[in-house]
C-alpha cells in the first residue's frame, strides 16, 4: 500500500471571540495554553500547536497522535482531562467525527483517512496554514480508505434526491423555514416570521448557541464595550420590536423618571429631540439591549426554534427545496451525531466569518507564537489591561475606528490605576479632512473622521438607500466607497481623551507603512514604518500591539458559503461578498419553489448600505418575508396597518404572536 499523508480537521467554535474555526491539519497536534512543558521528544517533532486560551486548560493539555492501533488523543495528566463523547478519557482511539471537549471548547474531529500502524515517526518539514496562524508539521502515514464520511458523496452533486437523504441511515427532518446562523440576523427574520403568523413548528434556526446575541456580546466584551456602555446603534432600532416605539431613549427615560431621576429622563429626550445638532447622537446601552432581545426570545419560543448544530453543506433537492447537513447536538451530555434538514426556504445570516488580522502581525505571530503581545481587539485581552494597571507600558494601536475609540478610552482608564502607561496610534497615512457627498463632509480631528453612526441615516430608510437601490453596479461602489469609510462616533469624551493625551505626551500619532515586526532581546515587539516622506526606517517599541481594524466578511471565509459559491458557481461582488437581489433573494439558488436569503455583513454591496446594523437586519428581514409573502409561502400572512398594530400590542403586553 502506498504511504499517504493523514490530515485531520478540527472544528470549533471559538467560546471567547465566537469564531469559527476549521484548520485542516498534520500530525501530530497539540492543543493547549503555551505548550511550555511540552517534552523535547515531541517538540522535536514540530508539531502543529492549537492555543486554546480560557480557564481549565493546561499549557500543554492534549496530544492528537498516530500510534498502532490508528488515531488517538492522549491527556497529558491534567486536572480538568478530555471528554471524548461525553465521556474523561486519559487516551481514547478517535473516529471520524468524534466530538472532544477540553474545558469550554467542544472541537469535532474529521479525517478522509484510518491511518495504518506507524513503528517510528517520520521526519517533519514545517509549513504554516492559514487557517489557524500556528506553524504546524507535515508527516507521511500508511493509510487506508475509510468508510462514509459526512456529508455523504452524493452531496458533491449540486441536487440531492430526497429517497437518498433517509437511505443515509442519518436522522431527517422536513420544515418549512430555516435560519442558518442563529445569531442576530436569523433572530430578525425569525421574529418577523412568528408574527407573520408562522408556528414555532415550522421553524428551525441552526447555530451553536442558543443566545441569538451571543457571539456578538462576546465581541462587544472583547471589544471593551461592558452592558454599562453604549452600542453605535440608534434609539428607534430596537431588535426587540420592528415598530421601533417605545424607542430604547424613552425607555430609558422611563426608568429614570420612575427612579425619580427627572433630569436624567430630560436629559435623553432632549438628545433624540436635538441630536446631532444640538447635542450628542443617543445611542443605547448594550446591557439593555441585550434584556429586551432575551424578552422578545422568549416571546416567540425562540427555544423551541433553536437547534444546536454546525451545518456542513447546502444542496437543492430534487423536488424543488434544500438539503441542510449539519452535525447537532440533542444536550450537553448528548454525543454530537449526523443529521439532515429538508426545507423549502433558508435564510442565511452567518455574520463576520472571521477576524481581520494585519498581513505583519500575522507573520509576527507565525514567526514567535507570541498570542499574549500581539492581539486582535476582538479577541479576550484583558490581561493587556491587568499588565498595564500592574506594570505600566506601552500599546501601539493600529486602525482608528470605532473600536480604537474603545481601546482608547479602556486605555485611559487604566491610567488612571497607573499613570506609566502610553499610547502609540500607527496610523497608514494623514487624513486633513473627511469625505464629502454633495454638500456635506464629515468632521476631522486629530486624523479622526466622526459621524454618528458608521453610514450616513439617509442610507436606512432615506434618499440614499433609494438612490443606491436604482443605481447600476458601478454606481454603487462609487456611492459606497463616498459614503463609507472608517469613522468613529463624535463622543466629546473620546474627543477629550484624545486632546488630553496629545497635550500631556502620553498618546502620539504616527503615520506609516508597516514593513515588519519583531521581538527583541526584552521580548517587546519593534514595529519598523517607513514614515512618510522620509527615506529612514522608523523604529516603534511597544509591550503590546493591538489590532482595531476590524472583521473579515470576505465569504471566502466560511467554509459554507465557500462550498455553496463553488459548487453553484455563485457570483461574487468586488468586496468578495454575495451579490443578492434588492429583496436579498440569492436568485442563482432558487429551486422552484423553494427560495435562499441572506443577510448582514456577507451582503455588502449590493442595493442596501448598512447591512450589518441592527436596523440594517432588521430590514433585510423585512424584504425577505415581504417577498416570501408574494409567493405564498405557507402558513405566512403579510403584515398591514391592521394587523401590525395587533401585533404590536401583543408585543407591548408580552403576549406570544
Amino acid at each position: 500500500m502506498n504511504p499517504q499523508s493523514l490530515q485531520i480537521r478540527l472544528s470549533w467554535q471559538d467560546p471567547v471571540t465566537g469564531e469559527r474555526r476549521e484548520p485542516l491539519l498534520n500530525l501530530p497536534v497539540a492543543l493547549g495554553r503555551e505548550f511550555a512543558q511540552m517534552p523535547a521528544e515531541i517538540r522535536g517533532l514540530r508539531v502543529s500547536r492549537i492555543v486554546l486560551n480560557t480557564p481549565g486548560i493546561s499549557r500543554f493539555h492534549a496530544l492528537i497522535d498516530l500510534d498502532a492501533s490508528g488515531l488517538i488523543v492522549i491527556d497529558q495528566n491534567t486536572v480538568n482531562g478530555i471528554l471524548v463523547n461525553g465521556q474523561r478519557q486519559t487516551r481514547c482511539l478517535l473516529a471520524n467525527g468524534d466530538l472532544l471537549q477540553i474545558a469550554d471548547y467542544h472541537i469535532t474531529v474529521s479525517f478522509s483517512a484510518v491511518p495504518a500502524p506507524v513503528a517510528s515517526p517520520i521526519p517533519a518539514t514545517i509549513s504554516f496554514n492559514p487557517d489557524t496562524d500556528l506553524p504546524e508539521s507535515v508527516i507521511v502515514a500508511p493509510a487506508v480508505s475509510f468508510g462514509q464520511t459526512f456529508p455523504p458523496n452524493f452531496f458533491q452533486s449540486p441536487q440531492v434526491n430526497v429517497q437518498d437523504l433517509y437511505a443515509s441511515g442519518n436522522a431527517v427532518d422536513e420544515v418549512n423555514y430555516t435560519a442558518v446562523g442563529a445569531g442576530l440576523g436569523s433572530f430578525f427574520w425569525v421574529d418577523l416570521l412568528r408574527i407573520s403568523g408562522v408556528e414555532t413548528n415550522q421553524i428551525v434556526a441552526l447555530g451553536l448557541e442558543e443566545k441569538p446575541y451571543a457571539r456578538y456580546q462576546r465581541l462587544c466584551l472583547n471589544s471593551q464595550i461592558l452592558p454599562h456602555e453604549r452600542l453605535r446603534s440608534n434609539s428607534d432600532s430596537c431588535p426587540d420590536n420592528i415598530w421601533g416605539w417605545p424607542s430604547y431613549a424613552l425607555r430609558e427615560a422611563w426608568h429614570y423618571l420612575t427612579k425619580g431621576k427627572v433630569s436624567n429622563a430630560l436629559g435623553y429626550l432632549w438628545q433624540v429631540f436635538a441630536e446631532p445638532t444640538f447635542t450628542q447622537t443617543y445611542t443605547p446601552r448594550s446591557g439593555n439591549v441585550f434584556a429586551s432581545i432575551d424578552r422578545e426570545a422568549q416571546r416567540i419560543g425562540w427555544e423551541q426554534i433553536f437547534r444546536n448544530g454546525s451545518v456542513r453543506a447546502i444542496r437543492k433537492t430534487t423536488d424543488g427545496r434544500y438539503a441542510i447537513a449539519y452535525s447537532r447536538r440533542r444536550s450537553s451530555t448528548a454525543p454530537p451525531d449526523r443529521a439532515f434538514l429538508i426545507t423549502q426556504f433558508v435564510h442565511l445570516a452567518t455574520g463576520y466569518p472571521a477576524i481581520q488580522f494585519l498581513p505583519d502581525l500575522q507573520a509576527y505571530r507565525q514567526q514567535t507564537n507570541d498570542f499574549k503581545s500581539v492581539v486582535n481587539a476582538y479577541e479576550d485581552h484583558h490581561h493587556v489591561y491587568e499588565y498595564l494597571e500592574n506594570q505600566g507600558g506601552t500599546v501601539l494601536i493600529r486602525g482608528r475606528g470605532i473600536v480604537a475609540s474603545r481601546i482608547i478610552q479602556r486605555i485611559y482608564e487604566a491610567r488612571q490605576h497607573n499613570k506609566y502607561i502610553s499610547i502609540l496610534h500607527l496610523m497608514r497615512s494623514p487624513k486633513p479632512q473627511g469625505n464629502k457627498f454633495a454638500s456635506a463632509q464629515r468632521q476631522v480631528e486629530n486624523h479622526y473622521e466622526f459621524q454618528p453612526f458608521n453610514w450616513p441615516k439617509a442610507c436606512w430608510g432615506g434618499d440614499l438607500r433609494e438612490m443606491l437601490e436604482k443605481a447600476s453596479p458601478q454606481e454603487r461602489k462609487a456611492l459606497l466607497k463616498q459614503w463609507g469609510g472608517t469613522t468613529t462616533a463624535d463622543r466629546k469624551d473620546w474627543k477629550r481623551i484624545v486632546n488630553q493625551g496629545i497635550k500631556e505626551g502620553w498618546y502620539q500619532i504616527t503615520f506609516g507603512e508597516v514593513e515588519k515586526v519583531e521581538r527583541d532581546a526584552h521580548n517587546r515587539t519593534v514595529t519598523y514604518i517607513q514614515e512618510q516622506g522620509l527615506k529612514g526606517q522608523i523604529r516603534l517599541e511597544a509591550d503590546f500591539i493591538i489590532d482595531a481594524t476590524g472583521l473579515d466578511a470576505q465569504v471566502i471565509a466560511s467554509p459554507l458559503l465557500n462550498d455553496l459559491v463553488k459548487q453553484y458557481n455563485l457570483p461574487l461582488l468586488d468586496n468578495g461578498r454575495l451579490a443578492v437581489a434588492n429583496d436579498f433573494e440569492i436568485v442563482e439558488m432558487r429551486n422552484q419553489r423553494g427560495r435562499i436569503y441572506a443577510s448582514g455583513a456577507i451582503t455588502l454591496g449590493n442595493s442596501y448600505a448598512a447591512v450589518d446594523s441592527f436596523l440594517g437586519l432588521q430590514y433585510a428581514a423585512l424584504c425577505a418575508v415581504d417577498s416570501l409573502a408574494t409567493v405564498k409561502a405557507p402558513k405566512l400572512h403579510k403584515l398591514n396597518l391592521i394587523t401590525s398594530f395587533i401585533q404590536w400590542l401583543k408585543w407591548a403586553i408580552n403576549q406570544s404572536p
